[in-house]
């Protein structure tokens, strides 16, 4: 027998609140914490699944003008509930990939970001560069939790330090669009945070969003998927870590804990991300037709040497980044940044990257399937428009008829959380 309402949860029904319920009963919420903005009594907490799932935890003190306002931009801006392509002024629209205005093959020019970063640091590079000159006054990002750094926190970068603090893929929940200086005070703020989150805040705030930076998105993994990774490879109880890392320190690099006495335990990329993380995601990561960050001013990804099948070779080297300019403004701040001796960098052929992220590639191409069979099994998944997912589908429409019948068993059969 179901649980009975809380007083609390009588009470606080608000137009905001039926969405927000709609949207996480069909495994639509990304958990990237853009409710959180539109109602100071609504907080992201973990789930049973170990997903960040949004919470009231006080009631609304807004009237019911400000509720249907609040219902309002939820509707327009929540990835849970629609996905809008994007194709800026000056951009050409590549299939898979995304908006272009430029792309190149970068890594970081200072050797100890480039050694951090995930790839090549071309994103830690940038941040620094923007903070330490004054460009932007903060970063919105994400680093491990103090407390517990098998956890993934939002935080304020304000400069060199806090960029090497944060560098890195971090391969667990964080709601970065609950950050509260998000709201606070957008003058001279740039954002860097995953494709539905840099969406949300893209399609709320339009051409008034802050700057955006964003990566190439496999999906979230659960935080019991971290957890789980840390206990298998024999390391010390969460009291006793002292720090932990998904990726960096070298290229692509190891998943690493370590304790508080200097011990550790890691294992490569390939294992840690394809044994263990990437088997456990959320539900809404498997059906997001953005993983390559369409939304953001510039876009980073690994641009990874391939196999004669054009499957990614993970061995250790010297990192190096996808990074792809959507707009004016990406392509004149990657530019400055390549002037000013931040970035090096030459012209990248964004098909070759297409050809490299198989992943992003195939889950596009076939993703209308996916759609269609959670559709079949009574559930309704986000609204996606521009992406020309029916055009892509055509060229493998036996692959796409295959995905909806196994999306169709497995939503039937409880997959969605």
């Amino acid at each position: 027998m179901p649980a009975l309402p809380t007083r609390l949860e009588q009470e606080s029904r608000t137009p905001l609140d039926a969405a927000i319920a709609d949207v996480v009963a069909a495994g639509n919420c990304s958990g990237c914490g853009f409710c959180v903005a539109l109602d100071g009594g609504i907080e992201m907490r973990s789930d049973a699944a170990g997903f960040a799932r949004p919470v009231r935890v006080a009631l609304s003190t807004r009237d019911e003008v400000e509720q249907q306002a609040a219902r309002r931009r939820f509707d327009a801006a929540c990835p849970g509930r629609v996905l809008r392509a994007q194709t800026p002024t000056g951009a050409r629209r590549h299939p898979t990939m995304g908006p272009v205005v430029q792309a190149w093959a970068a890594w970081a020019a200072d050797e100890e970001i480039r050694h951090r970063g995930s790839s090549g640091g071309a994103l830690s590079a940038l941040s620094a560069w923007l903070v330490e000159t004054g460009q932007v006054s903060r970063i919105i990002g994400a680093r491990p939790d103090s407390g517990d750094p098998r956890r993934t926190v939002s935080v304020s970068v304000r400069s060199r330090a806090d960029v090497l603090e944060s560098a890195g893929s971090r391969y667990a929940p964080v709601a970065t669009l609950a950050n509260p200086e998000l709201g606070s005070d957008d003058a001279g703020l740039a954002v860097i945070a995953k494709p539905c989150e840099i969406s949300a805040l893209r399609a709320d705030r339009g051409a008034d969003a802050p700057l955006l930076l964003s990566f190439f998105c496999a999906g979230t993994p659960s935080q019991r998927a971290t957890n789980r990774l840390v206990e298998d490879l024999g390391a010390a109880t969460p009291d006793d870590l002292s720090a932990m890392w998904y990726r960096g320190r070298g290229w692509p690099g190891r998943f690493t804990a370590v304790s508080n006495d200097g011990s550790m335990v890691s294992a490569t990329y390939d294992d840690s991300w394809g044994a263990h993380l990437g088997r456990d995601l959320q539900w809404r990561c498997k059906i997001c037709p953005d993983g390559v960050g369409e939304s953001a001013d510039i876009t980073a990804a690994d641009y990874w040497a391939a196999d004669e099948n054009g499957y990614p070779v993970f061995a250790e080297g010297d990192g190096v980044s996808a990074l792809i300019a959507r707009t004016s403004r990406g392509a004149e701040v990657v530019a400055r940044a390549i002037a000013a001796g931040v970035l090096v960098a030459e012209p990248l052929d964004v098909d070759d990257l297409a050809r490299i992220q198989p992943l992003q590639r195939d889950r596009r191409e076939t993703l209308l399937g996916r759609t269609l069979g959670q559709r079949a099994a009574g559930v309704r998944p986000p609204r996606y428009r521009g992406f020309g997912l029916a055009r892509l589908a055509l060229a493998r429409w036996r692959d796409v008829i295959g995905t909806a019948r196994g999306t169709f068993s497995r939503v039937r059969g409880g997959a969605i959380r």
